[in-house]
Order: C-alpha cells, then structure tokens, then sequence
C-alpha cells in the first residue's frame, strides 16, 4: 500500500484497491503462484509475485517497493529475478499489468506494449499491459 500511495493516489482510490493489492495466505499455498522479496540486512526492499498461468505463461502478479527505496535499482533487480525464474521453469512469455505511473520502467526493463486491461478494482480504468519475451533476453 505504501508503495501504491508514492504515486500520490487519493485515501479513496487506496481504499477502493485495497484487495486487489494484498496478498493473503492462500495464494502463497497455491502451486502457480510464488512470492519473492528482497531484503537487506532484514529490512524489506520490495517483492513481487509470480503467476504461472501455463507451462509458457507467467504473469508478474505485482511489484512493489518501499517508497524510500524508489529509483535505486530494486525494481530492476525484482524484475531480472522474476524473469530468470520464468526462464528456469521454461516459460516463454512474461505478462505484466502495471500502473500507468511505472509504465516508463516497464518498458526500461524490456517490456513491450501489449496492450490494456480493467482494473480489478476500479470499473471504467484501463491498465497498460506489457510483456516480456524470454527468449529474446
């Protein structure tokens, strides 16, 4: 939530894409989905979760730093991580839903437009999709 907020959004807007954002206990033990987090000396950076939707198709569930460490390559790095895992499971392509406010960071990371999607959250507002091709990296 914390790191949604950076982007300066409203309490309401927050409010209304609370669930959407959280990550509960029975995703974690679900076979297609793994969470990923990166810490330094015990202190959380970031993490992200991964979605294998097939055995070609994985989707970055989310993404998210801690807002003090914004623009220092964590990202990147969770990016790379989850891109190397896609490719150690043999998949192909790697889907990504981003907020339009990190769109110039995905595409930074070898994203390509592909496109849009309703939010889950809030009815009427398209999300940029973006995705990864494995075997070009």
């Amino acid at each position: 939530m914390r790191s949604k907020a950076y982007w300066g959004y409203s309490n309401e807007f927050m409010e209304a894409c609370a669930d959407e954002l959280r990550v509960d206990a029975t995703q974690l033990d679900e076979n297609n989905y793994a969470c990923f987090v990166a810490a330094r000396d015990r202190t959380v950076l970031g993490y992200y979760a991964l979605v294998q939707e097939s055995a070609s198709h994985f989707e970055l569930d989310a993404l998210f730093v801690e807002p003090e460490h914004i623009g220092r390559g964590i990202g990147r790095i969770l990016v790379e991580h989850a891109v190397q895992r896609v490719a150690d499971a043999g998949g192909k392509v790697l889907t990504i839903q981003g907020d339009p406010n990190a769109a110039a960071f995905y595409l930074a990371v070898g994203g390509r437009e592909a496109g849009s999607r309703e939010s889950d959250s809030i009815p009427g507002r398209y999300l940029p999709v973006f995705e990864i091709d494995i075997a070009e990296r």
